[in-house]
């Protein structure tokens, strides 16, 4: 397993796989525009299986509106989206909700019931899609999603006296209550300081190496990104303009995706070798 790593400022990147794992998501040709407004134009790559993509690049530029083809809440103009194999723009209801049960979805700002107790918010999914299993079971679930978030002793806290982070966690153990194959990542690290950002940086890491599942990344967090994704895919004005393993993405040469990237990092050069640099704090 692929594992990136920050140390005395510096971003160990670890070497490209030989060749990536299958892909559990396949984009080919997705293209989608609103009015006038073309926010996907012709999009095509693959999300490897088990691997965490992050998806990056400018608001603005198509990445939650791919989020959302993915799990089938809107349909392309032209192109596909396939996901375990189902074509997400086309299947029928009972085809899309099939796949959908078996992804999760941490969303941007948390998404949680602040009239419900934490365990109540992880176990909604539970409650709603498998009523088969008894209170006992469910809160026997719950505890050990909520301790693999780092949230032992949890279940009976207020949400609404969740810091910021605390949030994501339980987010994140809601996502993950019904063992999905794919977890998909709205901006994670959005509104959270830098200590707390980390924090969620390494809970990601540390999830992928538990659950061994596929993650998505939407994220505006340039250094965040270098250290959990896997592979990078950027997005420039709807097209696709790098898509890759980290390493290699770090030093593609399309002057664009540099420049984006030079904002928060001091890359290695373009074509090189070499581990990428935090800026020296001024």
């Amino acid at each position: 397993m692929l594992q990136n790593t920050i140390s005395d400022g510096v971003l160990h990147v670890a070497d490209p796989e030989p060749a990536p794992p299958p892909p559990l998501i396949r984009l080919r040709g997705l293209t989608k525009s609103f009015g006038p407004n073309t926010v996907l134009n012709n999009v095509s790559f693959d999300i490897p299986e088990g691997r965490t993509t992050a998806i990056i690049g400018p608001s603005g530029t198509g990445k939650s509106v791919m989020l959302k083809h993915i799990v089938g809440l809107i349909r392309p103009d032209a192109g596909e989206v396939l996901c375990f194999g189902t074509d997400m723009a086309r299947a029928p209801e009972p085809a899309l909700y099939a796949a959908r049960r078996r992804m999760g979805m941490l969303f941007q700002d948390g998404a949680l019931f602040d009239s419900f107790t934490v365990g109540e918010n992880v176990a909604f999914p539970l409650v709603h899609h498998a009523p088969q299993m008894s209170e006992d079971e469910r809160r026997a679930k719950v505890n050990e999603k909520l301790a693999l978030v780092g949230l032992p002793g949890t279940y009976e806290r207020a949400t609404a006296s969740l810091s910021g982070g605390q949030r994501k966690r339980v987010g994140l153990a809601r996502a993950i209550i019904m063992e999905p194959e794919i977890v998909l990542f709205d901006e994670p690290n959005s509104g959270l300081d830098p200590i707390t950002s980390d924090a969620i940086d390494q809970l990601i890491c540390d999830m992928k190496q538990a659950l061994g599942v596929t993650f998505v990344v939407i994220t505006h967090d340039i250094v965040g990104t270098v250290r959990v994704a896997d592979y990078i895919a950027m997005l420039y004005r709807g097209d696709l303009i790098a898509w890759g393993p980290t390493a290699e993405v770090l030093r593609a040469e399309h002057p664009v995706l540099r420049a984006f990237l030079q904002r928060n990092l001091i890359l290695p050069p373009a074509g090189g070798s070499g581990d990428a640099r935090l800026p020296a704090v001024q």
